[in-house]
């Protein structure tokens, strides 16, 4: 019979947090896989277990992965952790759990502190729906593509970024989006944890004269939909009805599906957008 792969989530921070689940299932299983032994033997030591440690991350998933799979398909027990928070988010603990899927292997979870989640809830942002952006892309037509789409995002936006990126990433931010509320949440629950709420062109002010130092989360308010939809309309009102229609008819659209589509564009009815066509064509 296989084994199991245990997702453990370890301390963001402050070594308290870490769950009675998880100091039991880091000294009962067989072996712990760790995104980086050097910290994870500190955790460790602190706890004294004796576990076995394994090193999985970003670059050796690859090889490292199957030889985990053949582990559990033994009979082994692994513990997976990340060097602080739920593995799986943001890095390659996700790839894991797929081969676990596809082998038929089980995988269950030991949750416990996450960065994101946490630093939501201290941004006093609107917590009712968001989105967990990561890092952003390195790849710079990647990056532009992905804080334009973010320009008409109406969830609060989670990221995480390196302090050494900071500034630069704030300046992308109020470029692709406008000048919004966000929230610089860094050491979490650390001896110097700091929430620092402002618009982005003060927090851009902010750290120009105060170097980053710490692990940072950003949270960034979503776009204001009324404010969204104003621009669409006026958008739409700078082409002409004709332009407009042309724009419909020429994907397909007949007549009448076209008459529609551009009054629900412009946020009129129908049956304006029919009589001022037909008093046009006169």
């Amino acid at each position: 019979m296989s084994g199991t792969l245990y997702l453990c989530a370890t301390p963001i921070g402050n070594l308290g947090d870490i769950t009675l689940r998880v100091i039991e299932l880091l000294k009962e299983c067989d072996l712990i896989a760790a995104e980086d032994t050097r910290n994870t033997i500190k955790l460790l030591n602190h706890f004294g277990i004796k576990t076995p440690l394994i090193s999985y991350h970003e670059h050796n998933k690859i090889s490292k992965g199957p030889i985990l799979i053949e582990k559990l398909k033994s009979g082994m027990n692994i513990a997976l952790v990340t060097d602080a928070g739920m593995p799986g988010i943001s890095d390659p603990g996700a790839d894991l759990v797929k081969l676990c899927f596809e082998e038929g292997i089980r995988a269950t979870a030991a949750p416990g502190a996450s960065a994101a989640v946490t630093a939501l809830v201290l941004s006093g942002m609107n917590t009712r729906r968001f989105v967990f952006e990561g890092f952003l892309p390195a790849d710079r037509k990647e990056r532009a593509k992905t804080l334009k789409s973010l320009a008409k995002e109406e969830r609060t936006v989670i990221f995480y970024e390196a302090p050494h990126r900071l500034a630069e990433t704030l300046g992308e931010l109020i470029e692709a989006a406008g000048d919004r509320n966000a929230a610089c949440v860094r050491e979490i629950t650390k001896k110097f944890e700091e929430v620092r709420k402002d618009r982005l062109s003060g927090l851009i002010s902010y750290y120009k004269n105060n170097v980053p130092r710490g692990e940072f989360v950003l949270v960034l308010e979503g776009a204001d939909a009324e404010c969204l939809r104003r621009e669409e309309i006026e958008n739409f009102e700078k082409m002409t009805l004709e332009e407009h229609m042309e724009l419909y008819t020429n994907k397909g659209l007949s007549e009448k599906e076209a008459m529609k589509q551009v009054a629900k564009d412009r946020g009129v009815s129908k049956r304006d957008i029919y009589s001022i066509l037909k008093t046009e064509g006169k």
